[in-house]
């Protein structure tokens, strides 16, 4: 069974509401003297009645406990003020971080050739210097990696004619001739003229055609 929540509101007759202040203020104080006993805790207990007299209980020095408590107050309102502080820079930098993202969002659009329409003259030379540093980056990359390829390409080469040249001394044949710019170089392009065969006679040269 759910009990109905209680309305509490002031006692209107006086007499009754001093009859209750008084044993609850009583009440009070002895609970607070129950606490400090039993848990071994530090409990300070004021209390202003409707008339402005002062009740008070403290289970060791109400200066101390009240100097205790304005240092706790004071520590906790200033970590409140830093955690608040921290929290304006993460606002502050989220919105910055937010506009530059519009911002480069905006700019990789008209690169791409999009919304343009909306652009100066002004703005159309920007994005075209953009574009040309942009290639220019981009075929300097490029040729970099081209140069990277072709040296592994030739030491590659020049591997393989090593390895080559080990088998054949392996194997005793004779190696293929090679002309040696091309072990300096490490061309992979053979010569594809024809051979020149070169003969020396000695005395009369053979009559041709019968003559």
């Amino acid at each position: 069974m759910v009990r109905g929540k209680v309305e509490m509101k002031l006692i209107e007759n006086t007499t009754s509401r001093q009859v209750t202040f008084s044993k609850r203020r009583n009440g009070l104080l002895k609970k607070a003297y129950e606490l400090s006993v039993l848990c071994d805790a530090e409990v300070a207990l004021i209390i202003f009645s409707q008339k402005g007299k002062l009740y008070e209980f403290s289970s060791s020095n109400m200066q101390k406990t009240i100097k205790r408590y304005l240092e706790h107050a004071r520590r906790k309102q200033n970590i409140s003020t830093e955690v608040e502080g921290q929290m304006q820079h993460c606002e502050e930098d989220t919105a910055t971080l937010a506009q530059k993202i519009e911002l480069l969002e905006n700019s990789k659009q008209k690169l791409l050739g999009q919304n343009l329409e909306t652009c100066s003259l002004q703005e159309l030379h920007e994005i075209d210097s953009q574009l040309e540093k942009s290639l220019k980056i981009i075929r300097a990359r490029k040729a970099q990696l081209f140069k990277e390829e072709i040296e592994k390409l030739k030491a590659k080469e020049k591997f393989m004619l090593e390895e080559n040249a080990k088998l054949c001394e392996k194997c005793g044949l004779k190696p293929e001739n090679v002309p040696e710019k091309q072990h300096e170089n490490g061309s992979c392009h053979r010569s594809t003229s024809p051979e020149v065969v070169t003969e020396l006679f000695i005395g009369l040269h053979p009559v041709q055609n019968g003559c």
